[in-house]
């Protein structure tokens, strides 16, 4: 009886973990998104202004329009640091679970690329703006270089655009109907008994 309902639970868990995992170097943390660029942090977010006003969102984002990427530095190293911002279409095939060595492979780097800012030095917030066209997955790539360009940190983050959510729907449907018939089960073995 316990062994179902742990199975049950266990199965639930794993389903909704999915959920609260973040893509890349990208982790949620409570109510904001934190971008880890080598050793140094970032606060992230990305606002659709003209379709979602003032709403933030952490990776995916729910359809193609004109996006504002913010990163607020929490290492104050950052400010000193030269900036390149990269928006590439994901072509691995890999979507969320696309990391930097997959992107080391990629020998066109440049065919793919859909948005690209240059270097450049921005004391404690870097934004840009950029239309998406059409959704689909994509990945961002941040490198930040120290201004002797001796040393080079990455930061990979695959999204979604045109993210419904409806995708995990079936695996949550799954396993609250697998959750269900071992309740269902265990009460029946209960009054059996």
């Amino acid at each position: 009886m316990k062994n179902v309902r742990s199975a049950a639970l266990l199965v639930l868990c794993l389903v909704l973990a999915q959920q609260a995992m973040g893509h890349g170097s990208m982790t949620p943390e409570g109510d904001i998104c934190i971008l880890q660029i080598g050793y140094l942090k970032a606060h992230f977010k990305t606002y659709l202004p003209r379709s979602h006003g003032h709403e933030q969102f952490c990776e995916d984002l729910p359809e193609a329009s004109e996006a504002v990427f913010v990163m607020e530095y929490e290492h104050d190293s950052l400010a000193d640091m030269l900036i390149e911002f990269r928006i590439i279409h994901e072509r691995s095939g890999k979507r969320e679970f696309t990391r930097e060595k997959d992107i080391e492979k990629i020998d066109d780097l440049e065919s793919i690329t859909v948005a690209y800012h240059p270097p450049r030095r921005e004391l404690d917030v870097f934004s840009i703006t950029h239309q998406f066209e059409e959704p689909g997955w994509y990945v961002g790539i941040i490198t930040a270089r120290t201004l002797a360009l001796d040393e080079t940190y990455v930061a990979v983050f695959p999204f979604e655009v045109g993210f419904t959510g409806y995708r995990y729907w079936p695996l949550v449907a799954f396993a609250i109907a697998l959750l269900g018939s071992a309740l269902y089960y265990d009460s029946l073995r209960e009054r059996s008994a």
